[in-house]
């Protein structure tokens, strides 16, 4: 019989580049995790104990795109060498044994941050030769039924193997326990339509899915700094109503949509009576957080206002500025947002999205028939980013 699996290890990816910034902050929410191995967009953490209940773990921070309990690290000179690696650890054959994992998700580490020269996070060309390689030698019975899927559905244990250098990667195990953890690596399968103006299409899809904002088709959104109106095609393509404020100009394809209104001002200059329909409101300002949320509360804070939830992208122009990232959610939930929760999602860049809702009770499970992504179509980006080391 096989020793209960009790990892001490745990690892975390994240954006290339918020290595730091996520250490800091699971020291100051775990401090029993302390950082270990490191590379751009990967942390390992070692804890002062083994965890003798993985199905307990958690490793909580807006930064960690995903996280799990790591079960070794293999080298080889080529695929099926670490293929076979992979499946040889005993750490892998208890975690079968005894957890049996209902899925598999292979992604590499980000090699770019998100933008940087058309780098996009999702599956590379070394991902995906690395899943042919372990499905061709994973153990008879092993995912056997497994449709390829990169959504795995909740409240599964997920196998992870992370392709942290060509010739090492790293393995794992995760609870798909909330929508973010049930993507590989972390990130949804979403692609950027022909149509789209800019890559904030990317942004608003992902924080549309990962927030399950409860919005219904033909409700009113406003939009405060809605140029150049990427977000705001995502929201149109939802099904929602969209008023956009910003003194820029608009591209033609957004602006002859049917359920799109251009308020040509600045926020503090536009009719407030425009809004008195609207249940949402979508912030994606290119302004320090504090001027976002100054704008924010101009519009949210007026007394005839009814808007029951909001998505806020706030910029961090320095890493430093999450420092004040608590002082920013407590002035959020002093307008009587009381669920606020915070991510940096896989395809921002140096900032972070916030999700508010009046109530945790708004929350609710996707709607069968709404909208999901799309899937990419281009296939997978280059493993080889501008910043490779």
């Amino acid at each position: 019989m096989t020793a209960p699996l009790a990892p001490q290890f745990a690892f975390a990816a994240c954006q290339h580049g918020a290595e730091a910034v996520l250490k800091a902050d699971v020291a100051r929410r775990a401090p029993g995790w302390r950082p270990a191995f490191s590379r751009p967009g990967f942390v390992t953490f070692k804890a002062d104990q083994p965890v003798a209940k993985p199905e307990g773990f958690q490793l909580s921070s807006a930064f960690a795109r995903t996280a799990g309990l790591s079960l070794g690290r293999v080298e080889g000179a080529s695929v099926d060498e670490l293929a076979a690696a992979v499946w040889a650890l005993p750490e892998v054959a208890t975690a079968l044994a005894q957890l049996q994992p209902a899925d598999l998700h292979v992604w590499q580490r980000d090699l770019a941050e998100p933008g940087d020269h058309g780098f996009e996070p999702g599956p590379t060309p070394a991902a995906m030769e690395a899943e042919g390689a372990l499905l061709a030698a994973a153990p008879e019975s092993y995912l056997g039924d497994r449709s390829g899927a990169r959504t795995t559905p909740r409240n599964r244990w997920v196998l992870d193997v992370a392709v942290v250098e060509p010739d090492a990667w790293h393995v794992g195990v995760h609870r798909s326990t909330s929508r973010a953890a049930c993507w590989a690596g972390g990130v949804p399968p979403i692609e950027l339509p022909p149509h789209a103006v800019s890559r904030a299409y990317l942004k608003m899809s992902e924080a549309l899915w990962w927030s399950a904002l409860p919005a219904t088709r033909g409700e009113e959104v406003i939009e405060l700094g809605c140029a150049p109106g990427g977000a705001a095609q995502a929201l149109l393509d939802a099904g929602l109503k969209v008023i956009g404020v910003d003194p820029a100009e608009m591209p033609a394809e957004v602006l002859e949509h049917p359920d799109f209104t251009h308020v040509r001002r600045r926020v503090g200059e536009a009719p407030r009576s425009l809004f008195k329909q609207a249940r949402w409101l979508a912030a994606d300002m290119n302004v320090a957080p504090a001027y976002t949320l100054d704008a924010v509360e101009s519009v949210v804070g007026q007394p005839d206002m009814l808007v029951r939830g909001m998505l806020l992208t706030l910029k961090l122009p320095e890493w430093e500025v999450v420092e004040h990232l608590p002082e920013y959610l407590a002035r959020i939930q002093s307008w009587g947002y009381r669920d606020v929760r915070v991510r940096q999602l896989a395809f921002n860049r140096q900032e972070l999205c916030v999700v508010a809702l009046r109530s945790r009770g708004q929350r609710r499970v996707q709607r069968q028939g709404q909208r999901k992504p799309k899937r990419r179509k281009d296939g997978p980006h280059s493993s080889r980013g501008p910043h490779q080391t």
